[in-house]
């Protein structure tokens, strides 16, 4: 008669299919919602739990529509979980439960994108701010140290990704996994947490050695995406071994995403390499396989598409950036001037990555000033530099308290419109206007 376990099957499901990204396993398991939540609304209606699993169940399944590009679906089961959630908070105020579910909520709704704003404004009447979202979050989390709760680490997790992606605060996100008493050596679950944690906060060599410490075998549900993201990370320090990560998630994952970005990486790979035709090559198995669908593949596509080899000088400061290895990136782009370059986009490139180098060296006045000739010269360019300047400069401005300089960054950010990483891009604009009140 324990009915949670309808609750954790569910949570098999979501993990089984959110890592998976099994289309089919998708279709077959769906069946499984409603069954669940028929066994669930016959049980016990004065248990705090009654609610609030029928809740997560939805919001489970919301998040696998998202995944699947069901939006309409997805965000009908979020109105109801979010009903189903106030109503257990009237009546179990003190449940820990909807706290944490309900912090989540409101944190996310004020920065969904403007092309999702339809849907929302359509069947919610869901509202909330980053900062209401966070405070919520804390107190759970504040409780969870002297009241046993279950969740305990989960909130953590989801606390730290609130921080990195809805916060901007990434060393604060790095922080708050210090004590959440994560095991990547015995979980992959808990690996590709420190590791997506680390691959954005500067630890690119941390999160290599906890992927590679990750257990794996048939003991452990098969995890594809942890081989792409060690593969990205060696090939983000110039390692090109990285490939044959790349080429075992390609081999495995039964997913459309992420496929254009891993075949893009093996290309940059052999430009590291020094083999332009193996570039070409592997820009042209990128245009058969994957979706366009998120950012990062809609990037990669692009490139393919334009047909040119990127600027070797360019490419090495991207990835060394991108793994946190400022000085080296630094010195990567020094070796080239940036009149060098003929085309247009590459010197704007050029400006746009020694932007993000000093931002990532804290040195702000030279970051900014980068950032400034990036919108300046690219605000009606298609590439995503100048959106994403005005975002990081608005993030320098923000944690310096300079507000009113902020939120000016941010709504230029919301102005351009890149080819690339819109909605991304946005989100987090958005969300930088919700934490100053705006």
């Amino acid at each position: 008669d324990n009915l949670v376990a309808y609750h954790l099957e569910n949570y098999i499901d979501f993990f089984t299919i959110y890592v998976s990204e099994d289309e089919a396993a998708y279709s077959r398991m769906k069946s499984n919602r409603d069954r669940r939540l028929e066994k669930v609304e016959a049980g016990d209606a004065n248990s705090p739990y009654y609610l609030y699993v029928q809740a997560e169940i939805r919001l489970h399944w919301a998040l696998l529509k998202f995944r699947f590009e069901e939006y309409l679906s997805a965000f009908t089961d979020i109105n109801r979980a979010h009903k189903l959630l106030l109503r257990n908070q009237e009546r179990f105020p003190d449940f820990l439960g909807n706290k944490k579910d309900l912090g989540i909520l409101h944190a996310a709704v004020g920065t969904v994108p403007d092309n999702y704003r339809w849907a929302l404004e359509l069947l919610s009447s869901l509202e909330g701010t980053v900062e209401q979202g966070k405070r919520e979050v804390e107190q759970v989390l504040a409780s969870a140290r002297t009241t046993y709760f279950p969740f305990r680490q989960e909130t953590q997790v989801l606390y730290a990704f609130l921080l990195l992606h809805l916060d901007g605060r990434p060393a604060a996100a790095w922080s708050a996994l210090e004590d959440a008493d994560l095991r990547p050596a015995e979980t992959p679950l808990h690996a590709f947490v420190l590791a997506n944690v680390a691959m954005r906060t500067g630890h690119n060599d941390e999160a290599i050695r906890w992927m590679e410490a990750a257990p794996r075998g048939s003991a452990f549900y098969p995890f594809p995406y942890l081989d792409y993201m060690l593969g990205v990370a060696k090939i983000r320090k110039l390692d090109t071994s990285g490939k044959r990560h790349l080429h075992r998630f390609l081999q495995a994952t039964r997913g459309r995403h992420y496929v254009k970005e891993a075949y893009q990486k093996l290309a940059w790979a052999e430009l590291l390499n020094g083999s332009t035709q193996g570039y070409r090559d592997y820009m042209a198995l990128l245009q058969k396989r994957g979706t366009v669908a998120a950012g990062g593949d809609q990037n990669a596509e692009r490139e393919a598409e334009r047909g040119e080899v990127p600027p070797v000088v360019l490419l090495k400061a991207r990835l060394l950036y991108d793994g946190g290895y400022y000085d080296r990136a630094l010195a990567a782009l020094n070796s080239q001037a940036e009149a060098s370059f003929s085309r247009f986009e590459h010197q704007l490139e050029y400006v746009y990555r020694k932007g993000r180098i000093l931002h990532g060296q804290e040195a702000y006045d030279e970051a900014l000033a980068q950032y400034d000739r990036t919108i300046e010269r690219g605000r009606d360019h298609e590439a995503f530099f100048a959106c994403n300047a005005a975002l990081q400069a608005g993030l320098i401005q923000e944690k310096r308290r300079r507000n009113s300089s902020a939120a000016s960054y941010f709504r230029t950010c919301l102005q351009l419109k890149p080819a690339d990483y819109r909605t991304g891009l946005h989100q987090q604009a958005k969300a930088g206007l919700s934490r100053l009140g705006q």
